[in-house]
């Protein structure tokens, strides 16, 4: 027996970014745009036009444009059941919509909602409190994209490893290893330079400024089954992004593997 999809969730906040709002919608509703701070995107630049989130091997969530009204308002909706595997009954779509405001000081607000409708079950609400830690960091890297990197087409690195052991240990371990200080402090990690822009419940964000200038998310998490998974991802803007990705990502993966983690 199917249970129909009553239970109400919703995340919505709010982010300051510099910038116009032709710059802001160029960067939240392109696909050149959202590969540059989000993940690698596919997307009909139109109402009802497809989308398509990347999410690593085989995986990833498609979905619709449902709202288009440049430079304002985008919206679309994933589909929620196909993402987690789930009987396509029990869930609505999950609707994503970003506003852009026009601030007096060059900058724009974004406010941001997401929400759908579940059956109330125990893994939707730890699904959405889970969203809403992994989502707003990349909102950070939209701030920082637009600051330094407006219009500009991104190269992504990604690598993650797993290790036995709880996410908060191996956030020690990955923190400590890439030399993570204070914000506004300079680092240095596998030779490249940066300042740390953010530091956050297991994620950080770096301004890479050398060899090749982007941003890198380091991160942990788990899955609660006695393992969790470091990783960085990088959004690289250079004309040389390409070859050094090519040339570092084996490095950096075996990096990872390579983190020790106390018992």
């Amino acid at each position: 027996m199917s249970t129909t999809p009553n239970v109400p969730y919703r995340l919505e906040f709010s982010v300051e970014v510099p910038g116009t709002p032709e710059q802001v919608w160029q960067a939240i509703a392109t696909a050149k745009g959202m590969s540059a701070w989000f993940l690698p995107t596919e997307m009909e630049e139109r109402e009802g036009g497809s989308l398509h989130f990347s999410m690593g091997p085989e995986m990833g969530s498609d979905g619709q444009v449902t709202g288009w009204d440049s430079p304002r308002r985008i919206a679309y909706e994933e589909d929620w059941a196909a993402l987690m595997g789930r009987d396509p009954d029990a869930l609505s779509p999950l609707t994503s919509e970003f506003l852009v405001e026009a601030t007096s000081g060059g900058t724009c607000v974004v406010r941001v909602t997401s929400s759908g409708f579940g059956t109330g079950a125990q893994w939707e609400q730890e699904w959405w409190a889970d969203m809403g830690t992994q989502w707003r960091p990349f909102f950070d890297n939209l701030r920082l994209y637009l600051a330094h990197f407006p219009g500009q087409e991104a190269t992504q690195l990604e690598v993650t490893a797993s290790h036995p052991g709880d996410p908060e240990a191996l956030w020690s371990t990955l923190r400590d290893a890439l030399g993570l200080g204070e914000e506004g402090a300079p680092v240095e990690v596998r030779g490249a330079t940066g300042t740390v822009e953010r530091v956050g419940e297991q994620q950080a964000l770096v301004r890479l400024t050398a060899p090749v200038p982007g941003m890198l998310n380091a991160f942990t998490y788990g899955y609660g089954d006695g393992t969790a998974t470091a990783g960085v991802r990088a959004y690289l803007f250079s004309t040389g992004a390409a070859d050094y990705v090519r040339r570092e990502e084996p490095a950096w993966r075996a990096w990872l593997r390579g983190l020790s983690v106390p018992a």
